[in-house]
């Protein structure tokens, strides 16, 4: 189908744009990348009167270490992500993630903003978001604020943002040196949204585990961090019945549709071999 008419905005600063979807009020709709927004515009599922274009903001672009955080543009795409020499030795899961994400043409025009704040529960960056413990950078009529992603995601396309805010960044503490990692994703084909997927980062002290975070991606209608899952890793040597207790966890709090990828109870399985199999992997990188 064809989208319907629209008037096209493209403002050069953070501020004209947020003045912008003042002004408009709910006629209007940020385009990042539009890789979530054409194809709803296309199917009339989304009639946005107004587009705001921020690829005009250049202030919205880049990767930043700054003391023991780094900082990624909302406007940076995910093939940046993939390409930054930063990132890889910081947050390899990152680039992991964004590999996984699409394929290449919409790796080169899709933004890491676009991925996190538009509320798609089938986005990979958000529950490894909230793995990470990211905060998100956010300007509005009233001001800046900063969202923690675990407090970000409330339904399905539906987030903590308030009409006329911009997601500007996000801001991720840099996990401990010689952390393990992984993002595992079961996808019907490539470019295909997740079945399941789970985010596992964790840290070991010789044979035992001192820290853990799970992020599950697309068995629910928002990203899920499973804190009850990672907390019973924790002080373990990660042995079978531990392992086996926290996927059996992480399976728990998952609530996925019957859709075309599956039946529900085979997604929240599916999570719960994403989360053993990202685990393993993990547990392979870390270096205690």
């Amino acid at each position: 189908m064809i989208p319907g008419t629209f008037d096209y905005h493209r403002p050069a600063t953070i501020d004209d744009a947020v003045g912008l979807l003042t002004k408009l009020g709910e006629d209007a709709n940020i385009l990042a990348g539009g890789h979530s927004l054409i194809p709803l515009m296309k199917t009339r599922l989304a009639s946005p009167e107004h587009l705001v274009d921020l690829s005009g903001i250049g202030g919205l672009k880049g990767i930043e270490i700054k003391g023991d955080e780094i900082i990624i543009g909302a406007m940076t795409t995910q093939f940046e992500l993939i390409a930054s020499d930063e990132l890889a030795r910081h947050i390899p899961i990152i680039a992991e993630t964004s590999r996984l994400i699409a394929d290449p043409q919409i790796r080169y025009k899709g933004t890491f903003g676009g991925n996190v704040a538009n509320g798609d529960p089938g986005n990979d960056m958000p529950a490894l978001m909230m793995c990470l413990g990211a905060t998100y950078a956010v300007t509005g009529p009233d001001g800046s604020r900063e969202i923690p992603a675990r407090d970000f995601y409330q339904g399905a396309y539906y987030t903590s943002l308030e009409h006329g805010e911009i997601l500007t960044a996000v801001r991720i503490p840099t996990p401990a040196p010689g952390h393990g990692y992984a993002y595992e994703k079961l996808k019907r084909k490539v470019g295909d949204y997740a079945t399941a997927a789970a985010a596992v980062v964790i840290t070991m002290a010789g044979s035992k585990c001192t820290s853990a975070s799970i992020g599950l991606t697309n068995v629910s209608e928002t990203p899920l961090w499973a804190s009850d899952a990672a907390a019973l890793l924790v002080g373990t040597s990660l042995d079978k019945a531990t392992v086996d207790a926290a996927v059996a966890a992480a399976e728990a709090i998952t609530n996925p549709a019957s859709d075309m990828r599956g039946p529900a109870e085979y997604r929240t399985k599916m999570a719960g071999v994403m989360v053993r199999r990202a685990l393993e992997r993990a547990q392979s990188r870390a270096k205690g």
